[in-house]
């Protein structure tokens, strides 16, 4: 082996390797157990950082794991290219507007920006090792998969689960179209509670509000029932000021006594209350705001301004005839969508909706079915359920998407579905097959596109080829695995249960792993909006490796957040060091090994081999619960510690000098020497694949029966001979001790001591008796004595 491990070209001959020999292909006529995993396909919507590393390389580390212990893996990877996302990243980076654009041209740059970030996203999973079945890629703007998800919601319109209305909805004026619940966000923002001069006859009453622009669509005042103060009230009509017209005061158990004045002006629309209050008592609609984030010109005194302008002209308008009593700043939570951090309106209008209100039972059911790693996330995932308020909005006013299946008959509104046979299908470039039931051929097209997480949310039937020729369902659904981040479990995991459940009766996966996020500093998650990140994946591979990248990502327990710095990566370049070294020292005296000779092993040899199966057996059932960081750390601490800081010092002189320490001495070093560092490679194989699998093809593939060390197993035994292992934590306390009374006692570690006393159990006489020459040479010792412990 070399001097040096170099590894900007060993891992690219290993990455090569793999490629060429297919190593990680999901084996299609094997009979072993499939073991299959639904990865989050990235959004195409920039550059990815150091948290995206972080969350998926542990997601691939359980595929390599799950590789070694016998499974047949299926691991796909897919894009999200298609959506909002991609759209905004186009707009930016080419300095365009989408509706200024002819929508087939927007289409065409969409994907040609798509397809360039892909490849780069492929480039970099690639370089940091990843052992995914390239030949099992989608993207959600594929054909396929577009016909998946146009087949999806065809299937639930006739199931009566998908369904239209006008109503209204959560509106982002940024983007220009409605969204669903689980994009909102909800930030802390400075703002202002005016308190309102309402007439009521000749008195004055006093409502407090933040949105002073809606007084034109204020339609009623609710006060609570109980509250004695409003009693009077109750049943009156209110003028509202500057715009002189009548409004009912109502009752509702929903008002808040202690907030403001106890006296809520309900507009259409300020927040979800106002929606659920119209809707109950059947109250006019008023429109303010429109969908791009202008009052309509239609409204007095405001129509044309953007909200904000209009807010501080109403004011001042407010100020000027006396109608405000008093202002006070103050910090409330408002709703923004997660995409671009916009203020949401509620606005009405036509949308497809997928029913999930009705249904919140079996969600919720479906929860305790699934396996949650680490446990407590399933909480998230319950609050979330508990506290939907609104059926899923899928429909989209964008372009870049996967279009509704579906028509208008121009004659009688009536709903066209696309033929299954036709799909995928564009109904604004194809009309339909057939007449409308009442004869008419003339059909309006949906124009509008599927949220991305209605795509996004049946990854399992993408992977298993849902209704498709080569279908493999009946194979991989219900999906071993899902990995995710926990920001995406009230999206991603949430609606792929609903469409698991609504399509198949079934869970879309057995377990859920639920990665942490980087942080950059204390609360603060690492991404490219915040310019944040240290430094690019792309350089951080090139200037460190991605072993050690890797090795970093593998640091702590499942769930938690994590900080990273460059700093961080010290120890995992220690690391990379000291593998390379004990793995050429091991392999220097392994050379002329005979692996089918009769050994007769020594006391500490039988001891490593144990610590070896021990630390096996404990690191599989942390990752069998997903623990990557504490399983590495329980393989870091036998490496470190029993391999190379006591059994290497101990063995060395039997290996240096058999001529004075026995041949057969040597022999019995050399297995377990061959044993634990095959052995080691394996255990550390899932975390850093390069380094590994190059130091098995320099020796080890010469003596074992595979092209790969990733085409090994784990040992399997479970039996530890727990004697053995006693017996080795009392020689390193004796080593321990040794070295102790040299470095008290400012003598070098090579000084040679006069006696070494060892004090033990009868049951260790004989083990440490046989070990008197190990513990001589270690120690450097001219007599060892062995007493029996009192």
């Amino acid at each position: 082996m070399k001097k040096n491990y170099e590894f900007k070209q060993v891992e690219k001959e290993m990455q090569n390797f793999w490629r060429e020999n297919t190593i990680y292909n999901f084996d299609q006529e094997s009979q072993n157990e499939i073991y299959s995993i639904d990865t989050p396909p990235p959004t195409v919507s920039g550059s990815l950082h150091i948290g995206h590393i972080f969350s998926y390389t542990q997601a691939e580390m359980i595929a390599r794991f799950k590789r070694m212990q016998g499974y047949n893996v299926f691991y796909p990877f897919g894009f999200d290219d298609n959506g909002l996302p991609t759209e905004r990243l186009v707009e930016k980076e080419e300095s365009i507007i989408a509706k200024n654009l002819p929508r087939s041209e927007f289409i065409k740059r969409c994907a040609t920006v798509s397809e360039k970030y892909e490849k780069e996203f492929k480039d970099l999973w690639q370089s940091l090792g990843f052992s995914v079945d390239w030949s099992l890629q989608y993207e959600t703007i594929n054909p396929m998969v577009q016909r998946i998800s146009q087949k999806s919601f065809i299937k639930l319109l006739k199931y009566g689960k998908a369904y239209m209305k006008e109503s209204p909805v959560l509106w982002c004026t940024e983007c220009q179209t409605s969204i669903a619940q689980a994009e909102l966000e909800t930030i802390e923002k400075d703002t202002t509670f005016n308190y309102l001069k309402f007439k009521v006859g000749e008195e004055s009453l006093l409502v407090a509000t933040t949105r002073p622009e809606l007084l034109y669509g204020c339609v009623c005042l609710f006060v609570n029932p109980e509250d004695d103060k409003y009693k009077k009230y109750i049943g009156k009509n209110a003028t509202v000021p500057l715009y002189d017209y009548k409004i009912p005061i109502l009752t509702d158990n929903k008002v808040d006594m202690d907030k403001g004045t106890g006296v809520v002006m309900c507009a259409t629309f300020g927040d979800s209350t106002d929606v659920e209050w119209y809707e109950t008592y059947k109250l006019p609609y008023r429109k303010v705001i429109l969908s791009d984030g202008t009052i309509d010109e239609s409204v007095p005194l405001i129509g044309g301004l953007k909200v904000l302008i209009a807010r501080k002209q109403i004011v001042g308008l407010l100020l000027e005839n006396g109608f405000i009593l008093e202002s006070k700043n103050i910090t409330h939570t408002v709703a923004v969508h997660e995409r671009c951090g916009k203020e949401v309106e509620i606005l009405p209008s036509k949308q497809w909706y997928i029913d999930i209100l009705t249904n919140k039972d079996q969600f919720l059911k479906a929860a305790d079915e699934i396996n949650w790693y680490p446990e407590y996330m399933k909480n998230r995932y319950v609050l979330w359920v508990e506290n939907l308020k609104w059926d899923w909005c899928i429909s989209r006013q964008r372009y870049f998407g996967v279009p509704f299946p579906i028509w208008y008959c121009k004659n009688c509104g009536n709903v066209i579905i696309a033929d299954e046979e036709m799909l995928p299908i564009n109904p604004l470039e194809t009309n339909p097959d057939k007449s409308c039931s009442c004869g008419a051929n003339e059909f309006i097209p949906e124009s509008s596109v599927f949220d991305t997480w209605a795509t996004s949310s049946v990854t399992p039937q993408i992977n298993a080829k849902w209704g498709e020729e080569n279908d493999i369902s009946n194979r991989i659904l219900p999906m071993s695995l899902r990995t995710q981040a926990h920001e995406i479990i009230r999206t991603w995991a949430f609606y792929t249960i609903v469409k698991s459940l609504y399509h198949t009766n079934q869970i879309p996966w057995k377990d859920i792993m639920v990665s942490g996020f980087v942080l950059a500093k204390k609360g603060e998650k690492i991404s490219k909006s915040k310019g944040n990140s240290q430094l690019e994946p792309k350089l951080l591979i090139e200037n460190h490796s991605a072993d050690v990248i890797r090795y970093w990502a593998a640091n702590s327990k499942l769930g938690t957040d994590t900080f990273f710095s460059i700093d961080e990566l010290s120890i995992a370049k220690r690391f990379i060091t000291k593998l390379w070294n004990a793995s050429k020292f091991s392999i220097s005296h392994l050379q002329d090994i005979n692996l089918n000779a009769d050994v007769d092993l020594k006391p500490v040899d039988r001891w490593i081999i144990e610590r070896c199966k021990q630390t096996t057996v404990n690191a599989r059932k942390l990752l069998d619960q997903y623990e990557i960081g504490p399983a590495r750390h329980e393989i870091d601490d036998f490496f470190w510690k029993d391999l190379c800081d006591y059994y290497l010092e101990i063995v060395k002189e039997r290996l240096y000098q058999p001529e004075i320490h026995g041949h057969k001495e040597r022999q019995s070093a050399q297995y377990a020497l061959y044993y634990c560092m095959l052995n080691i490679l394996k255990l550390y194989a899932i975390y850093v694949p390069h380094i590994t699998e190059y130091i098995y093809q320099e020796f080890f593939r010469q003596k074992e029966n595979s092209i790969s060390l990733h085409k090994l197993y784990w040992e399997t035994e479970e039996f530890i001979d727990d004697e053995i292992i006693l017996f080795g934590e009392k020689l390193k306390e004796i080593i321990a001790e040794t070295r102790k009374y040299k470095s008290e006692n400012a003598l070098s570690m090579k000084t040679e001591i006069e006696e070494v006393i060892i004090a033990t159990d009868d049951k260790f006489m004989e083990l440490f008796k046989q070990t008197i020459g190990d513990i001589k040479a270690c120690c450097r010792a001219k007599k060892i004595k062995i007493i029996q412990d009192i």
